[in-house]
């Protein structure tokens, strides 16, 4: 087994665009799970509609750069439209209902009456040229020995950490201020801020919004780097991807989503090539084959995370006085 290469794909893995694209993800369903403590299981929807609110924007003749504030501004308006109806209900309830709106919303966009404007199954292609062509890295390959990367990858992962840097400090200061000591009194006790007059449903609709237009922004980044779009880009999996960065990293923390996704994508690929090279050198005998380490690598997963809930649900920076409504 080559220990070098796994090692380099996982560090490749832990600082390129798709962890930076689940970092920004994580950081707005932080907002709404880790600050105030709502179950949206449908996050991946905030994602699909603010890819495709770009890519359509330019399939129609517009700009790039006009397609990303139509984007945001999607993801927006479907946070206003699923959270209105719903936000009044439990947490369990809201979970089921987020999740059944997502994947509805994805096959209305798979479908055949959507295809004259979603491209069906097919999805839309090549509609960021404008973006690459402002790359101002010169061609050729840049990194440290054998960890690379090509002057496209380069200027990708340039634009989308910076975001995510942006993206942190804007929660910073929003949570800082008194609408986030509010939304922290509703994750903990809502029933006790409405008491004092706060308005509770506002407040949570907000917080949706706001999280689903940086989950449309974490949708643009990756399908700029794809430059691609297709339904069943966004299914559930994507969302559950961004609550084990969260829980990871640590729910209600700032830096949480950003370590958490870093270190997800590297634990992530270096299983994946510890068990490929296992695998194709023979270290499991018949008992494993390539088409096992997919469903293997989850299941593994799904252990660590529930070991991580068992005994250390505050995630790596949270704390447990954070995580527990009285303290104890």
């Amino acid at each position: 087994m080559d220990v070098v290469k796994v090692l380099i794909d996982a560090t490749r893995a832990a600082v390129g665009i798709p962890a930076a694209a689940f970092a920004l993800s994580s950081i707005g369903l932080n907002l709404q799970f880790g600050y105030t403590g709502l179950l949206n299981f449908g996050h991946v929807a905030s994602m699909l509609v603010g890819a495709y609110g770009m890519a359509i924007t330019v399939e129609m003749g517009g700009s790039l750069w006009l397609g990303i504030p139509i984007g945001v501004l999607c993801a927006v308006m479907l946070g206003l439209l699923v959270g209105a109806p719903t936000l009044r209900l439990r947490a369990d309830y809201l979970a089921i209902v987020t999740i059944a709106a997502a994947e509805m919303l994805r096959l209305v966009v798979r479908s055949s009456l959507a295809a004259p404007l979603t491209k069906g199954i097919f999805g839309i292609q090549a509609f960021a040229d404008e973006f690459f062509a402002l790359n101002p890295i010169p061609n050729g390959y840049y990194g440290i020995g054998r960890l690379r990367f090509d002057a496209r990858g380069v200027w990708m992962m340039l634009v989308g950490w910076a975001v995510v840097l942006l993206a942190i400090a804007f929660i910073h200061r929003l949570t800082a201020s008194p609408w986030g000591r509010v939304i922290r009194a509703i994750r903990e006790d809502e029933d006790a801020a409405r008491s004092l007059g706060k308005n509770v449903f506002g407040y949570k609709l907000q917080s949706l919004m706001i999280g689903g237009a940086i989950g449309a922004l974490a949708g643009m980044v990756l399908a700029i780097d794809q430059q691609n779009v297709t339904p069943d880009n966004y299914i559930p999996l994507l969302t559950f991807y961004a609550f084990t960065i969260v829980i990871l990293g640590g729910p209600g923390t700032l830096w949480g989503p950003v370590i958490g996704s870093v270190v997800f994508w590297f634990l992530f690929e270096l299983l994946d090539g510890i068990m490929t090279a296992a695998v194709v050198e023979g270290w499991f005998g018949s008992l494993l084959g390539a088409s096992d380490i997919g469903p293997l690598r989850f299941a593994l997963f799904g252990i660590g995370l529930m070991w991580l809930m068992a005994f250390r649900p505050q995630g790596i920076f949270g704390t447990r006085e954070e995580m527990l409504i009285d303290g104890r």
